[in-house]
């Protein structure tokens, strides 16, 4: 296959690389791997002419050529220009010095680059399209984020290699408006022609339009087929026999009450998500101004739910989701439900809307093992929400909106059942909404599509400080360490791993080396945190930790009269920690992808140059673990490094 240039892609292309400014084309960076025999030839008069080819577009003619040096003949042939133009740019680079030239006996002219070094540490993309996988080398920042907005990052390597996969759950849940804009998005990365790929993009993005739901002039919800096959052939076949109560046409059929959630989910599974466009209840009406003015990208978060009626929001910690939750809280104008997953996140909550909102005391309660009080605004926490001598409080209510933070919880058994509040404004708030069982997929189903803005957007506009990520590998504190970590097995010898003494030293480090920055560090055994809380003369934040002394502490962290707190897995979530600047994360590696973006989440703040250290033992499991944790950040955008202890 030849060489594409787009018109419809920007200058520079990827990070600077393709064609120069002021050829307005893009030559991708490396080959695409079609996996079928023949090759392609674009007619001779669609070939472009091309003058003026950058030292980039050179190096990616030299990869796909296969040779560290070619013929201007050659570089035309991968470029579709005329042998020519290629000669005279390939001149006008040499008279530059960007690259040069060597005269041989069967061809006038080779080139090849100044500095061959430019061939090995260079971002190469090969795509597989029929197994809907791409493969990047060396990808820069910037190709990561584009990545992670319709692809699945599935594996890294040490030698900075990344595998996307592109699943149907990733082009359902893609976050743009038309297919135009995914298309151009997936091309803008592609290296090549890939119209097998394409082609399944497009199949699947119209898969995700076959049905709807709609609302009956009579108040009841209708399901919309975009054909009566599938009506008959798939909604039907796979619906349970109470779902749907009665055929309406040959295309549309009434869904029974409170079957909702339970239709969406089905199809979801069948290949064919919902979309709904239902006319959602306001609730009982409840004045709302907020106090604050929404950054330009929330306010479009709020746009794009009024559009929607539903939706996911997705943003780094520091983005100001709850912010833009309580614009959606204006906007709706109706009594609100907010389900969080802890006691503290619910006061947070409460905090917040009384300093930024219009709201007063008797209008705002909290509904948990603490204090249960309902008013027109609700906190109340997923358990709480979820057992069955409370449900009916809720489900009484005419909520108008429900908002769901730290949404990956929702798919949990105990969660999920709070969402068959269908009919209402539903909104869920996540950074992070992956989850190890790959029930993710749950939470755009029950809630609703993506609303969000892509990290490094908001990393090069200021608004949130993008973390410095470093994975230090740890050497043991002594061979008797070492050798009993050998003769152990399971979670014992995970264990081993995670308490080893010589993490203690490396954290003491840390915070020495970085002492004007208040740090927490993180920890999963209670042994390992009292030793480490000892050691640094901080204190020990825990689940045994009593209510009262843990928001105490909290409270204390949060105005500066704490330099450091050693936190448990209590302090993964639902915990504002605005001032924290430095991380360590000492033990936890075993956990899930999610929790390793939350923990790194708490250095995320719009000011200051904030850190992360991930601590594994070397030579052990925690060196994989300590990878696949922060995939998730590297998915994102967020460079993550590798290096061994500066103490080894």
């Amino acid at each position: 296959m030849r060489r594409r240039l787009d018109a419809r892609k920007p200058a520079g292309g990827l990070n600077g690389r393709g064609l120069s400014a002021g050829s307005g084309e893009r030559v991708g960076s490396a080959a695409c791997v079609e996996e079928r025999p023949e090759t392609r030839f674009p007619p001779r008069a669609l070939r472009r002419v091309v003058t003026d080819i950058s030292k980039d577009a050179f190096l990616d003619a030299l990869e796909s050529v296969g040779r560290p040096l070619a013929t201007a003949d050659q570089v035309a042939r991968e470029l579709e220009c005329t042998q020519a133009a290629a000669a005279e740019a390939l001149a006008e680079l040499a008279d530059r010095g960007e690259v040069a030239r060597a005269d041989v006996e069967n061809d006038p002219v080779v080139w090849y680059p100044r500095d061959w070094l430019e061939l090995t540490d260079r971002e190469r993309v090969v795509a597989f399209p029929d197994r809907r996988e791409l493969v990047v080398d060396q990808p820069s920042q910037f190709t990561r984020a584009r990545l992670s907005r319709f692809a699945h990052l599935a594996d890294t390597t040490r030698a900075g290699s990344y595998r996307y996969v592109v699943r149907e759950e990733d082009v359902w849940a893609a976050p743009f408006d038309s297919l135009e804009e995914l298309l151009d998005a997936v091309e803008a990365v592609l290296p090549r022609d890939c119209p097998g790929l394409l082609d399944w993009v497009r199949e699947q993005w119209t898969r995700a339009t076959r049905f709807r739901l709609r609302t009956h002039d009579d108040g009841y919800v209708v399901l919309e087929a975009a054909n009566e096959s599938l009506l008959g052939n798939v909604a039907e076949q796979h619906l349970a026999d109470d779902v749907l109560r009665a055929p309406i046409s040959d295309t549309e059929a009434w869904v029974a009450e409170r079957k909702v959630a339970e239709l969406k989910r089905s199809l979801y599974e069948a290949g064919y998500p919902v979309r709904d466009d239902r006319d959602l209840e306001s609730g009982e009406p409840l004045d709302v101004d907020l106090h604050l003015e929404l950054r330009d990208y929330q306010a479009d978060w709020v746009e794009r739910f009024a559009d929607a009626g539903s939706g996911v929001l997705v943003g780094p910690p520091g983005s100001g989701k709850t912010v833009a939750a309580m614009g959606v809280l204006e906007h709706v104008g109706g009594e609100t439900l907010v389900l969080v997953p802890s006691r503290e996140l619910a006061a947070q909550w409460r905090d917040e809307l009384l300093a930024n909102t219009s709201l007063d005391r008797d209008q705002v309660g909290e509904y948990h093992g603490g204090e249960k009080r309902l008013r027109p605004v609700t906190i109340a926490t997923y358990q709480t929400a979820g057992m069955d001598r409370h449900r009916h409080v809720f489900d009484d209510r005419e909520w108008g909106l429900v908002v769901y933070d730290e949404a990956h919880h929702l798919p949990a058994d105990v969660a999920r059942r709070s969402a068959d509040l269908q009919s209402k404004h539903r909104l869920a708030l996540t950074a992070t909404p992956v989850r190890e069982d790959d029930l993710e997929r749950d939470i755009y189903t029950l809630v609703g599509r993506p609303i969000g803005t892509d990290w490094d957007a908001l990393f090069d506009a200021g608004y949130v400080a993008e973390p410095t990520v470093e994975i230090r590998y740890v050497p043991w504190a002594d061979d008797d360490a070492r050798e009993e970590y050998a003769a152990e097995s399971g979670h014992t010898r995970r264990r081993l791993a995670a308490e080893n003494p010589a993490k203690d030293d490396e954290v003491a480090h840390l915070l020495a080396q970085h002492d004007d920055k208040q740090a927490l560090v993180f920890v999963d055994y209670l042994d390992q945190g009292e030793r480490l809380a000892d050691r640094l003369d901080a204190p020990f934040v825990s689940g045994e930790t009593r209510h009262a002394e843990r928001e105490a502490l909290f409270d204390r962290f949060r105005t500066g009269a704490l330099d450091a707190l050693v936190v448990s897995r209590i302090g993964d979530e639902g915990i504002d920690l605005p001032d924290a600047e430095l991380a360590v994360v000492a033990s936890g590696l075993g956990g899930s992808r999610r929790q390793g973006a939350q923990r790194a989440g708490r250095t995320m703040r719009p000011a200051g140059k904030s850190l992360l250290f991930v601590l594994a033992t070397r030579g052990t499991g925690e060196e994989d673990d300590a990878r696949r944790r922060m995939r998730h950040l590297s998915a994102k955008g967020v460079r993550v490094t590798e290096s061994g202890s500066e103490r080894a």
